[in-house]
């Protein structure tokens, strides 16, 4: 009786712990300029288990982002609600290059191929913010080493990148 009743405390420690262990929703995108290939590079890390319900409550089925289906739908998400805009408004051509899944994150990388930081005029960034009301993602631009960051919410998806 008393390991059943250590057994079941521990159980609600656990799942409190797991409750708590995510109150907090952000991603984190890292913009900065390559010399060597001429282009932007874009790296976004966002928590797995929010990219997760954000597809399973999409599309109401389990994901694996290892399949390469799988990988399309967040691909095609992730251009719907992140992009970078010319100073004519245009949005600058991003190339999927590729992503990185594991238990805590999910990696993605993108770049803008032939293109430098001054050619970015705005930023939209709402990933995850259109599911999760309180999802923060802030962006930082690395220009030459010197690192300014924005961030982005539900009420403020877009900003000026200067």
């Amino acid at each position: 009786m008393h390991r059943l009743k250590f057994l079941a405390a521990a159980a609600l420690i656990c799942i409190s712990a797991a409750a708590q262990a995510h109150r907090y929703h952000a991603g984190l995108t890292d913009i900065s300029f390559n010399a060597r290939s001429g282009s932007t590079e874009i790296v976004h890390t966002y928590m797995t288990h929010d990219v997760e319900s954000l597809l399973a409550n999409l599309y109401q089925r389990q994901f694996d982002l290892q399949d390469p289906d799988d990988e399309a739908i967040l691909r095609k998400y992730i251009e719907q609600q992140f992009w970078l805009a010319a100073k004519d408004k245009s949005r600058l051509p991003l190339r999927w290059v590729g992503m990185t899944v594991d238990t805590q994150s999910v990696t993605i990388y993108q770049e803008a191929e032939q293109a430098t930081l001054a050619h970015i005029a705005a930023i939209h960034h709402g990933v995850l913010a259109d599911f999760l009301p309180e999802q923060v993602n802030t962006v930082n631009l690395n220009e030459g080493g010197a690192v300014r960051s924005l961030t982005f919410g539900r009420d403020n998806a877009e900003q000026p990148a200067r």
